[in-house]
């Protein structure tokens, strides 16, 4: 299906990043036909450390594993940016048939992160080649952000240590948003997220004499019956939150009661909180039931993402930086919340900033993120690439004193 068009846009940014537009497309196509997942971004990180390098860009190498930062000064102001995108994959066989598809069978750009990357890059060359600006940009190439810890990975590598941020800024694709429009909101725009596995142990006997043992099967369904009340009766109805039980997988026998079951699933909840609270009254339900049963329950619970939290004063200035480009009529400065979660909010968590996200495209038929049939939209490239360099030029606008 061809790509729908974005909204035209204005400015010397846009015009300047326009005429490169197809050396960026050629970068995200040959990104995305080599994809590499988590912690392996080994070829896509030279790419972007070539890149960087060449335009006279300071490069910096293994933050995070496989993380690049690549680092941008002129003068001698302190003031600093950071701009991030994201490398990997997703363990997705490609269902596409276009000549740049996936040509690593079981990984595929399936979220656009090769587009991320690239608009990101198109942003560092405009930015090397023109440095209309006084003060520090860091381009910040980020590993592993599906769920593996990429940003934590990075931050405990000392990346806000070495790489000093005032504040810090990040975008993401979104198919069902119009191409090349722009969405955000102020305070929590994307829900925390947890993984949690709770392992019920009872005692195994045969399928015709379950008086003769304690079936955790039946301990299991019940803990995850009463854990359905957890939302509803604990979290104020103002406030939005999700525990949903994925998983159940006990025994291998028509005619034996096992001894174990282990249930697997996800919480979400845009107030961490809240998921504090959700994994107490977790915990207390599972070993609770498990004990008046006579079986026994033990919980691991690992919050694998903070809530995305955009800071207010960043936020309009995101916002605003947006509808220079392509208009106010095209910014929503109030999207609706995301139950979806987000690595980069490790970063937001430490410094201040703002996370927004660019339109893929919303014809009908679309296809969303981590879908074998996704593809990032090529003709929004310039869009976010002009948007992230903007960023950069009017946060770090040169002092008058420095003219």
């Amino acid at each position: 299906m061809p790509k729908s068009a974005p909204p035209p846009a204005t400015g010397p940014i846009f015009e300047a990043i326009s005429d490169f537009h197809d050396d960026l497309t050629e970068i995200r196509r040959d990104i995305h036909a080599h994809p590499e997942l988590g912690f392996e971004e080994n070829r896509t990180g030279d790419i972007v450390a070539n890149k960087l390098a060449g335009w006279g860009i300071e490069v910096h190498r293994g933050l995070g594993k496989t993380g690049v930062v690549g680092t941008l000064r002129v003068g001698n102001d302190p003031r600093s940016i950071g701009l991030r995108a994201d490398l990997d994959a997703l363990p997705i066989l490609e269902g596409n048939t276009f000549a740049h598809r996936s040509t690593h069978d079981g990984k595929m750009h399936a979220c656009g992160h090769d587009g991320h990357t690239t608009m990101l890059l198109g942003a560092a060359r405009y930015l090397s080649e023109t440095r209309n600006f006084e003060g520090c940009v860091h381009f910040i190439f980020q590993p592993a952000e599906e769920a593996i810890g990429g940003a934590k990975a990075m931050i405990a590598d000392g990346l806000f240590d070495q790489f000093p941020c005032d504040t810090i800024f990040g975008m993401h694709n979104s198919p069902g948003l119009p191409a090349g429009e722009f969405a955000i909101r102020p305070g929590a725009m994307m829900a925390g997220g947890a993984l949690f596995d709770i392992k019920v142990t009872g005692n195994g006997a045969h399928g015709a004499r379950p008086e003769s043992g304690v079936d955790p099967v039946v301990v299991g369904a019940q803990i995850i019956n009463a854990c359905q009340t957890i939302v509803s009766r604990n979290v104020p109805p103002q406030q939005t939150a999700v525990i949903s039980f994925t998983q159940f997988h006990a025994g291998d026998a028509y005619n034996v009661i096992p001894g174990e079951a282990h249930i697997m699933g996800t919480t979400r909840a845009f107030d961490q909180n809240i998921m504090d609270m959700i994994e107490t009254n977790m915990r207390r339900t599972a070993e609770g039931i498990a004990a008046s049963m006579g079986a026994k329950a033990e919980m691991e619970f690992r919050v694998e993402f903070l809530p995305t939290v955009n800071d207010p004063e960043q936020t309009s200035f995101a916002a605003d930086c947006a509808a220079r480009l392509v208009g106010e009529a095209n910014i929503n400065r109030n999207r609706e919340r995301i139950m979806g979660s987000e690595d980069f909010s490790y970063m937001l968590n430490v410094r201040p900033g703002a996370y927004i996200n660019i339109g893929n495209g919303a014809e009908d038929g679309f296809c969303q993120v981590h879908n074998p049939g996704y593809d990032f939209n090529d003709t929004v490239l310039a869009h976010g690439a002009a948007y992230f360099a903007t960023l950069a030029e009017t946060k770090l606008i040169a002092r008058e004193d420095d003219a």
